[in-house]
């Protein structure tokens, strides 16, 4: 069982014991700490809290409102709502900040608080650190009970689909001119709530729905990775469908079933919506260092600027800021479209899609055919307990300095075409080691090559 607590947010199993698990008692204490965070950032008295359907949201929503309100703060329930719909909330409502309680991808046992700041995007190193030091503090005030928060029930998905339609490069004419037959994945979660009804307003009349009643008992493993997906490619190929849809619990990340009933690749959703975006608003893109070099590529093809970031969406964000990207997110299917706002959003990532396939006329499988075809390996070194992981990074980096290498977030290794990047995991004692090439094959043997490496560096 597990609690990680980060400057991003807390996450963790359910049950067991306080301070090692996720437990009521370390709900009520993080969430007084985010509401502490706010009263002194006085930005405003309200919050936005919203949950994704996994089996201990019901509970966990009841203690995160009930103690933001004891705090005085006044609480815009928004119910089951994904991740981005309740970023969105945060601005439409101009409220001091927003916690979305989903533990993404993990699996059932595993719930989080995910913490927003004012503007709806996730807090900021500096304000992450102030949470947790409040926690362990004793500085944390109640109001008294002629000052109690309220509490407001509100659907904000209505909100979310509007603006994502006023999107100049959404073309729901087109896209309902095509007749699309769509299949949607939700796991269970409320994608099925919100990717329906998206898909309505686009003008998509034939839905083929699996597992979109949003109950929290996840039909398969809920990241949305190839090896988890058979059930809905096998509904591409028997109802004939135009494109398989999958989302996260949270819905943040998406990806893509073909025509063909083939992966479109996650690493593509962002790739072909940047591809789009592109032929119509020139502009720079951003995505992290261990995203496809595919953007890359499509980007300087289009006579634009492309930067990595460091992994994380808070740092996707920061960079595609600085340099002014049109658009830009994660190859973990996470897309960030500005004009809309600074969060991971696979709502707006399935109308642009849509509007892109419906302009050109190609089929998923023709799209797709039009990116390079690079292939990822994935995987990690595990090490003991108190291993000088920095140290055996710097080796690394000293034993390739030959090569072109970014270290803003670990050590990223550039052989022509390929590469690996290394990272170490704040949370564990492993290096998660990336690689990239045009064949899987070599892919595979650079990690492998980089596993000796750190192998040869600890004998």
């Amino acid at each position: 069982m597990t609690l990680i607590k980060s400057i991003s947010g807390i996450r963790g199993t359910l049950g067991g014991v306080s301070g090692e698990n996720l437990t009521p008692i370390d709900v009520v204490k993080y969430t007084s700490a985010y509401g502490s965070m706010l009263l002194q950032c006085k930005k405003g008295n309200k919050v936005v809290v919203g949950r994704d359907a996994r089996i201990s949201g019901p509970m966990v929503h009841e203690l995160v409102v009930n103690t933001l309100m004891a705090l005085g703060l006044d609480v815009l329930d928004a119910g089951l709502c994904t991740t981005p719909t309740v970023e969105m909330a945060v601005m439409e409502e101009k409220a001091a900040g927003g916690i979305i309680l989903t533990a993404s991808h993990n699996p059932k046992q595993w719930n989080a608080l995910k913490l927003l700041n004012h503007k709806g995007e996730f807090i900021s190193a500096q304000d992450g650190e102030m949470v947790l030091q409040l926690a362990e503090s004793a500085d944390i005030s109640f109001a008294t009970v002629d000052h109690l928060g309220t509490r407001t029930q509100k659907d904000y998905l209505p909100m979310h689909i509007e603006k994502i339609l006023a999107l100049e490069l959404v073309k729901p004419e087109l896209i309902a001119a095509q007749k699309y037959r769509i299949a949607i994945d939700a796991v269970n979660s409320v994608g099925g709530i919100a990717v329906p009804a998206l898909l309505k307003a686009l003008g998509v009349e034939e839905i083929f729905e699996i597992n979109c009643e949003p109950t929290g008992h996840f039909a398969h493993n809920p990241e949305p990775l190839p090896e988890h997906l058979g059930q809905i490619a096998s509904e591409v190929k028997s109802s004939k469908c135009d494109l398989g849809i999958v989302v996260d619990p949270d819905v943040d990340r998406l990806a893509l079933i073909c025509d063909d009933a083939e992966m479109f690749g996650e690493e593509y959703t962002l790739v072909a919506v940047a591809d789009y975006y592109m032929r119509h608003t020139p502009g720079p893109t951003v995505s992290n260092l261990s995203s496809t070099r595919a953007l890359r590529d499509i980007t300087e093809k289009a006579g634009q600027r492309y930067e990595a970031s460091a992994v994380g969406e808070v740092n996707v964000v920061e960079k595609m800021k600085e340099i002014g990207a049109v658009i830009g997110g994660e190859g973990n299917g996470g897309i960030i479209v500005p004009e809309l706002h600074y969060g991971r959003d696979a709502l707006a990532g399935i109308a642009l899609i849509l509007s892109h396939l419906a302009e050109t006329g190609l089929s998923a499988s023709a799209l797709r055919a039009t990116y390079p075809n690079y292939r990822m390996s994935k995987n990690k070194a595990e090490l003991q307990a108190g291993t000088d992981v920095d140290g055996i990074l710097d080796k690394i980096q000293k034993k390739y300095k030959k090569q072109p290498i970014n270290t803003i977030d670990g050590v990223k290794i550039e052989f022509d075409n390929d590469w690996v990047h290394l990272r170490k995991s704040n949370t564990e004692p492993i290096i998660r080691i990336y690689a990239e090439s045009d064949s899987i094959n070599t892919a595979e043997n650079l990690t492998r090559k980089i596993l000796q490496d750190i192998g040869d560096l600890l004998n």
